[in-house]
């Protein structure tokens, strides 16, 4: 063996016993880290990975955000959430971006406010009608048009009735013969007092006396009230029957306005409460009145129930027919906790808002709502005065803590599935992990 050769068999000895001292020392310090790594996991849950806080398939062995600025949420061994059930978190960007805007919970009175559509229609007790209780034709017809306003006591029609006209002879000629028989034949007298008195009767009976029951063959029918013709049946020479109508008459000074009120919302209306009326066909006037009448009976077909609001109408411009908005308050008497009408969600069964429980940090939180008076609810139970509840954009927060919570739910379902030591299957990261480095350089 050469010179040579012997120097570099001992170089290659020197090369070997570094190398095998140095994966000696290498040996010892990663089972010292994975001892220290061992000890600090026991006190505290190791963090599996990052899932995206959008429920994307993308997660990450560090920290990171998404292109929206949000954190991404970090998973635990056992499937454990970092966050709160439902809880989201947005950084102020973003809450700017969306629009966000909360409100803090406050007392407040609250008017009971109802708007139901209203119709006007003629006051039931001022309607009128001239139906004569004997048999005649008209003779002359003075108010032959229908919508025709008439003063108390203007004649209204001329008729002819041949029982009238009988009755009216006997009555005349029993009351003379009863006067001029008085002094010479009392007997005779009192039996024409007896036939005029009948006479007299059957004719009040016909709800004629005073002046008329010496008339004529004729009779002149007047008018009992200030009102409007609103019904003609009749014409001038028509023969007409006992009882049948002849002028349909209404006053219209005060009128009705009948409100179609929701069942749910009749319950808290009560007789004397405050009410006002408007139509578009009078823009810019308002017509003040109160509740007269509740009906007691809900209308099977529209679910609704009738309230009755009278109103005066001096001017007549409350037309019967009009159609409009009635609205109606009730005043509350003590202040109540209310949110506004913004802030709940209201999911069928349940009522939810998002309160702000730390800057940029909202859960969501079932609450029990009373009555909607304007744009504010009142909250019967669910929050406390003073905290801070979302009034604009909480529906799309809404959705993203609706998402977060599901997927949490699934990651809580799937995590006993897994040991603890690598993502759940499926994961992206799962098929990429970093191979560990081999003494020998093989691969």
């Amino acid at each position: 063996m050469t010179r040579n050769q012997t120097l570099s068999l001992a170089v290659a000895a020197v090369l070997v016993a570094l190398a095998a001292g140095w994966m000696l020392g290498r040996a010892g310090h990663d089972q010292a880290a994975s001892l220290a790594t061992g000890d600090a996991a026991s006190s505290e849950r190791r963090i599996l990975y990052y899932r995206n806080p959008m429920g994307l398939p993308d997660t990450s062995p560090v920290p990171k955000k998404d292109p929206m600025g949000m954190d991404y949420i970090p998973v635990y061994a056992g499937g454990a959430p970092a966050d709160d059930a439902g809880t989201v978190t947005l950084p102020p960007g973003r809450i700017q971006t969306l629009g966000v805007r909360t409100e803090a919970v406050r007392r407040t009175q609250l008017a009971s406010l109802v708007r139901a559509s209203g119709t006007v229609e003629i006051d039931e007790t001022r309607q009128y009608v001239v139906a004569p209780r004997f048999e005649g034709w008209v003779e002359r017809l003075y108010v032959n048009q229908t919508g025709m306003q008439v003063r108390a006591g203007q004649p209204l029609l001329s008729v002819y009735s041949p029982q009238l006209a009988a009755a009216r002879q006997e009555y005349r000629l029993a009351d003379e013969a009863a006067r001029r028989l008085a002094g010479s034949d009392p007997a005779s007298a009192a039996s024409m007092e007896r036939l005029r008195d009948a006479a007299r009767t059957r004719l009040r009976n016909w709800e004629i006396g005073g002046s008329q029951l010496a008339g004529g063959d004729n009779m002149v029918l007047t008018s009992p009230a200030n009102a409007v013709v609103i019904e003609k049946p009749v014409v001038q020479g028509a023969r007409f029957q006992p009882g049948e109508t002849i002028l349909r008459l209404a006053d219209l000074s005060t009128v009705w306005i009948m409100a179609k009120v929701p069942a749910m919302q009749a319950a808290a209306i009560t007789v004397g409460q405050p009410a006002h009326f408007e139509s578009a066909t009078l823009p810019g006037r308002r017509f003040e009145g109160d509740v007269a009448f509740v009906h007691p009976v809900v209308d099977a077909a529209s679910r609704t129930v009738d309230v009755r609001i009278a109103l005066p109408n001096p001017d007549g411009d409350l037309r019967p027919g009009l159609f409009g908005t009635v609205v109606l308050e009730q005043p509350s008497q003590q202040p109540v906790l209310s949110v506004s009408r913004s802030a709940v969600l209201d999911g069928g069964a349940s009522q939810t808002v998002l309160v702000q429980t730390a800057p940029g940090r909202f859960a969501p939180r079932e609450v029990t709502t009373g009555r909607r008076a304007g744009d504010r609810v009142e909250i019967l139970d669910g929050l406390a005065e003073g905290e801070d509840v979302v009034v604009s954009a909480n529906f799309l927060i809404d959705a993203e803590s609706n998402l977060k919570a599901a997927l949490e739910g699934f990651g809580a379902a799937t995590g006993d599935a897994h040991d603890g030591h690598a993502p759940p299957a499926g994961d992206p990261h799962a098929g990429h992990q970093v191979p560990a480095e081999d003494p020998h350089g093989e691969h």
